[in-house]
């Protein structure tokens, strides 16, 4: 995992899985690491039409992943919502989370292979933004 993360800040734009992260992605991507953890920090990834988005972290200790998210999003009555996809035990799994002004939230789990996210704005399936793989 260290190495892929290390050739995406390098270079810029890579291919995982399907998915291409571009430019943005790199840049929001960057690690730290120490002798237990492996930290990603991500983000600001935007609903389509930016009136909404989220950034936060994501990192592995003692088998387990964690992930640490802000949303923030435009007053007005609409609501921001923030995707979860991760691949588990074998399978896919997602989950969403709603706010309306700015909000962190929090999750884990153990056995898990892969983090994707995204934004969307004024309903779960509504102005989302670009999928992103923050682990």
């Amino acid at each position: 995992m260290r190495k892929t993360l290390a050739i995406v800040a390098l270079t810029g734009s890579m291919a995982v899985t399907g998915l291409a992260l571009g430019p943005t992605a790199a840049q929001a991507a960057s690690t730290g690491a120490t002798s237990a953890t492996t930290v990603v920090n991500w983000g600001k990834f935007f609903s389509g039409d930016r009136k909404a988005y989220t950034f936060g972290r994501t990192w592995k200790s003692g088998g387990k992943v964690f992930t640490k998210w802000h949303g923030v999003d435009r007053p007005g009555g609409k609501k921001g919502w923030v995707w979860f996809e991760f691949y588990q035990h074998g399978s896919w799994h997602k989950f969403n989370r709603a706010w309306d002004g700015k909000v962190t939230g929090a999750w884990s789990g153990k056995g898990i292979k892969k983090v994707y996210t995204f934004t969307c704005w004024a309903g779960k399936f509504d102005n989302c933004g670009k999928k992103y793989r923050i682990y």
